[in-house]
């Protein structure tokens, strides 16, 4: 029997950090107009946090794809 292990490949990686940072960074833009009450800061504070926050995450996803911890490997009973 072959074993089958499924990795995520980078660019999965890239889309689930966009669209992960995508909502939070509503979430943040809302967080900081309601603290500061000026759209230009939230927007501002949004923008900046929306790049780092996506690079970090991707780091972090990428890391976690090396951990074993969690996963399991499944056995494919047959081939077509």
């Amino acid at each position: 029997m072959k074993k089958h292990v499924y990795e995520e490949h980078h660019l999965r990686s890239i889309i689930k950090a966009i669209t992960w940072r995508v909502l939070g960074t509503l979430d943040t833009m809302i967080i900081s107009f309601i603290i500061t009450g000026k759209l230009k800061w939230a927007i501002t504070i949004g923008f900046v946090e929306l790049f780092t926050k996506m690079f970090l995450y991707y780091i972090h996803e990428r890391i976690w794809n090396k951990i074993k911890i969690g996963k399991k490997v499944k056995e494919i009973e047959y081939n077509i």
